[in-house]
């Protein structure tokens, strides 16, 4: 999602850009050129071996092993270096208005298989232990970038599309009954621009990338003044009456994305303020909530989601708040 996007960028900009991946997921945007790479593979970088690039995005997600052998390969010969990390990576999942000087998780090196669970916090470990590989390999020519909630073209996740393709068919909406909690996202094309202004500016140093944090209850109202048709009603509904019906937060299935778990109630709320005043551009909200919402449509309103609530999971919900079932266009 986010390398498509960054390459998209760079190629609009006018720049010679080379996309180094297996190739599997896709055309590479017109006018990059691909070179074949796995990863996994012993020598894997040995196709680019020897060039020099003005400037690196390195996007994985979890190997620190690829990172480490990205920088051993590629580090001495690129002249600025941006890793893709992640707001995972705070200790402290419950303080509002947290920045990057917030404790962080214990890193963890190793394969980081994103099946495993244990350690707990494997994932922001995975991304800590990265980090460090980056500064100590590439010093003041590393960008470091820790990304919140990505949303927008291209997103398979439902965690942000969700709600505006269940806004947009009406209705009696469930909703959780939290909304001053504070959530944050980024669109991917706004993201993907920053990461090409601080290669373009040489732009250094360790940075949140979300907007800022915005109550819950806001969000869901601005995607509903966008998308919803007249008569939808939103309907509050307790977490714990949630819990109990077998709704979850945050996301998968039977999930009400964006709404947190308990504890967890920085996560989306960290001060992005450095981030603003370096350059990061967040786009209005609902042009992002009109993107989202057409991927969802280009993908398909009735296939079964990543995330969120099934028509029949709704129903059962809001029979059994007040015996009155969702209204749902079309079934």
């Amino acid at each position: 999602m986010l390398s498509k996007a960054v390459a998209a960028e760079v190629v609009g900009r006018g720049h010679d850009v080379v996309c180094a991946a297996r190739g599997t997921s896709g055309l590479v945007p017109g006018g990059a050129r691909l070179v074949r790479i796995d990863r996994n593979e012993p020598d894997a970088y040995a196709p680019l071996s020897g060039g020099w690039f003005d400037a690196v995005v390195d996007v994985a997600w979890m190997s620190y092993r690829w990172v480490t052998e990205a920088l051993r390969a590629l580090g001495d010969n690129a002249g600025h270096w941006t890793f893709v990390s992640s707001m995972n990576v705070y200790a402290d999942k419950n303080t509002c208005g947290q920045g990057i000087d917030a404790p962080l998780v214990e890193p963890v090196r190793g394969e980081g298989d994103p099946g495993q669970q244990d350690p707990p916090d494997r994932y922001g470990g995975v991304k800590v232990a990265s980090e460090m590989a980056v500064r100590e390999a590439v010093g003041d020519r590393a960008f470091v970038l820790r990304s919140g909630l990505i949303v927008g073209p291209d997103d398979p996740t439902d965690r942000f599309g969700y709600w505006p393709a269940r806004l947009s068919r009406g209705g009696r909406v469930v909703v959780p009954d939290v909304p001053d909690q504070l959530t944050q996202y980024v669109d991917v094309r706004d993201l993907a621009s920053w990461v090409v202004d601080a290669a373009e500016s040489r732009l250094v140093g360790t940075f949140d990338g979300a907007c800022a944090p915005l109550p819950l209850g806001k969000l869901l109202g601005g995607v509903a003044a966008v998308v919803a048709p007249p008569g939808t009603e939103l309907v509050p509904v307790a977490p714990k009456v949630l819990t109990e019906m077998g709704v979850s937060p945050w996301a998968g299935p039977n999930s009400l994305p964006l709404w947190l778990p308990a504890g967890c109630a920085g996560f989306t709320a960290h001060d992005v303020a450095p981030s603003l005043a370096a350059g990061l551009r967040i786009r209005p909200l609902a042009d992002t909530v009109r993107a989202a919402l057409a991927d969802e449509r280009r993908r398909g309103l009735d296939r079964p989601g990543v995330a969120g609530l099934t028509p029949t999971k709704e129903n059962e919900v809001l029979s059994g708040l007040d015996g009155e079932p969702i209204f749902a266009p079309n079934g």
